[in-house]
C-alpha cells in the first residue's frame, strides 16, 4: 500500500482484516494523506476536509475489522449542518429533519417556497437512492459497469442529466434557496452550470444525510483511528518511508523499492497517492493511463488558518459566506483568475476542544482560487488576496485578524505538499472524468497493480475516497491478477 491517507487506509483494513499481509509506505510521518494537520503557536489547525458526511461509510470500514466505530471515534451531528448567510443580510440554517428544515425555509422564503422544497427534497432522496448503488458505491473499472439500463432510467427519470442549476432552479425560485443546494457543485471542481445534476446527490449528503465531526481530536482523529484499526488488523504502517519505484517482472507487479533502497517484494500494490505525480516516475511505464493524457484539474483554494484569542458565542461549526454575484465568480475561474466577490466558508470548530488554549479558539476560512495549471502568478497574486480576504472578514464581523496566529496554504503550498496542478481537489468531475472515466481502479497492463483515492472512482470526498479503498482491495480479494 502507497499512502496511508483515508483510501490506502480503508483498503489496508479491508485485506488485513481478511488475513492478507499488508505493508503501508507513507512519505509523512503520520496518517492522514489530505487528512492532515498543522501547527501555529498552542493552535492546532485541520488542513484536510472539513465536511464529513454519511458516516456510515466511516463505520462500515471500522466494522470491516470487527470495530465500534462508536468506542473508537465517536461523531457529533453538527446543528446546523451550515449557516448559510447572504448577502442582503438574510441567513438561512440548515438543519436535521423535513419539517424542520421546512419551517426554517418557510421564515425565509415564504410558505409556497416550503412546499416547493418539501417536493425537492424527495427528489433529491429519489435520485440519491438511484445513484448511490449503482454509481457510487460501486466498482466502475469495467466499462460494462456502466451498462446497467434500468438504474440509467432511474437516475434519468429523477433528472440526473440536466444541469444543476437548471435541475434545481426548476423546482426552487427563490435564488438563495437554489445557492444553497447548488454551491456543492464547487466540491467536484465545476460551476452549477457546467455540473450535471447527478452531483445533486452531494447536497443531499449535506442538507439531508447531516453534517459530522468527531468529538475529539478535529477531523485529523478520523485518519489516526483508521491506522490505529489497521495495525490492530494486522497491517504494518511505516511512516517517513518514501516509495520510489514500483517494480514489475514479467508476470506483473513484483516489487515496491523505497527511497533508502530496501524492496519490499509484492503480489500486489495499491497506489493510493496523488496518481498523476505517481505516473511521474513512481509507477512503470506500461501503467499508463489514457485516461490521464490530457488532465482537467479542479480549482484550488486560498484558505487562512487563524489562532483565536476569545471564543465566538453563537458561532456555527460551518457559515457559508454567499457574495453578492454569482456566476460571474465561477467564470473568472474557468479563465483562471480569482473571483471577483466570492463565497467563503468560515469554520469554527468549537467542538475540538484541545485545538486551542483555554478561553480561545480556531478559525478557518476557504476562498476558491485558480489552481497552477491556469498559469495565475502566485507569487504576485498571494498577498492580494490574502488582503482582501481579510478585509472581507472583517467586514462580515470577525474583526480585525491581521495580527492573529495563521497559518496560510494557496496553490503553491498544495503543490509542495504533493498535490498536482497546487490543487487538493484533484481532478474535476466532468463527464468526461466521471465513473468508467476516471482513471481505472485498476492497472490493464500491469496485473497486480491497483490504484484508490480522489483520482479514481467514485472520486473527490471522504466517503467516496473510504469507497475507493474497499473497492481496491475487493479486487484483489477477487484472487485474480
Amino acid at each position: 500500500m502507497v499512502g496511508a491517507g483515508l483510501s490506502g487506509l480503508s483498503a489496508a483494513i479491508h485485506l488485513a482484516a481478511r488475513g492478507r499481509e499488508v505493508v503501508v509506505v507513507e512519505a509523512h510521518d503520520e496518517p492522514g494523506g489530505c487528512c492532515g494537520s498543522a501547527h501555529a503557536g498552542p493552535y492546532r489547525f485541520d488542513t484536510g476536509p472539513s465536511v464529513l458526511t454519511m458516516p456510515g461509510v466511516l463505520a462500515n470500514t471500522f466494522g470491516a475489522a470487527g470495530e465500534d466505530m462508536e468506542n473508537l471515534l465517536p461523531l457529533r451531528r453538527l446543528d446546523p449542518f451550515y449557516r448559510l448567510s447572504f448577502h442582503d443580510g438574510s441567513r438561512l440554517d440548515v438543519v436535521a429533519g423535513a419539517q424542520r428544515m421546512a419551517e426554517n425555509v418557510r421564515a425565509l422564503c415564504g410558505p409556497d417556497e416550503a412546499a416547493r422544497y418539501l417536493r425537492f427534497r424527495r427528489r433529491l432522496g429519489a435520485m440519491f437512492d438511484a445513484e448511490w448503488p449503482a454509481f457510487i458505491d460501486a466498482d466502475m473499472t469495467r466499462l460494462r459497469s456502466m451498462a446497467r439500463p434500468l438504474a440509467l432510467l432511474r437516475l434519468a427519470a429523477a433528472g440526473g442529466f440536466r444541469r444543476l442549476d437548471r435541475f434545481v432552479a426548476a423546482q426552487l425560485t427563490d435564488e438563495r434557496l437554489v445557492r444553497a443546494h447548488t454551491f456543492q457543485a464547487l466540491y467536484v471542481g465545476l460551476p452549477p452550470g457546467k455540473a450535471l445534476a447527478v452531483y445533486a446527490v452531494v447536497a443531499h449528503m449535506d442538507t439531508v444525510g447531516g453534517v459530522y465531526f468527531p468529538e475529539a481530536g478535529g477531523m485529523h482523529a478520523v485518519p489516526q483511528a483508521l491506522a490505529a484499526v489497521a495495525e490492530k488488523a494486522g497491517a504494518a504502517v511505516r511512516y517517513g518511508v518514501r516509495a520510489e519505484r514500483v517494480e514489475t517482472d514479467a508476470s506483473g507487479v513484483a516489487a515496491v523499492r523505497l527511497d533508502g533502497g530496501e524492496r519490499i517484494a509484492a503480489g500486489h500494490v495499491v497506489v493510493a497517492c496523488d496518481l498523476a505525480r505517481a505516473h511521474r516516475g513512481l509507477l512503470p511505464d506500461a501503467a499508463g493511463d489514457w485516461r490521464l493524457r490530457r488532465p482537467r484539474y479542479s480549482p484550488s483554494c486560498l484558505v487562512m488558518h487563524f489562532g483565536l484569542d476569545r471564543r465566538l458565542p453563537g458561532q456555527a461549526h460551518h457559515t457559508l459566506h454567499f457574495g453578492r454575484t454569482w456566476a460571474s465568480t465561477f467564470s473568472a475561474l474557468a479563465r483562471g483568475r480569482p473571483q471577483p466577490d466570492p463565497s467563503v466558508l468560515v469554520t469554527y470548530p468549537e467542538a475540538d476542544g484541545a485545538a486551542a488554549p483555554a478561553g480561545h479558539a480556531t478559525l478557518s476560512v476557504l476562498e476558491p482560487a485558480p489552481n497552477l495549471a491556469s498559469g495565475t502568478d502566485w507569487d504576485r497574486l498571494a498577498p492580494r488576496l490574502e488582503r482582501r480576504l481579510l478585509g472581507r472578514l472583517a467586514e462580515l464581523g470577525y474583526g480585525d485578524l491581521s495580527a492573529a496566529s495563521r497559518l496560510t496554504f494557496d496553490p503553491r503550498d498544495w503543490s509542495r505538499l504533493g498535490h498536482s496542478a497546487g490543487t487538493p481537489f484533484a481532478l474535476d468531475h466532468r463527464f468526461g472524468q466521471t465513473a468508467w472515466f476516471r482513471p481505472a481502479g485498476r492497472s490493464r497492463r500491469v496485473p497486480g497493480l491497483h490504484f484508490a483515492g480522489m483520482y479514481t472512482a467514485p472520486g473527490v470526498g471522504v466517503p467516496t475516497a473510504l469507497i475507493s479503498g474497499r473497492l481496491a482491495a475487493a479486487r484483489i480479494l477477487e484472487g485474480r491478477r
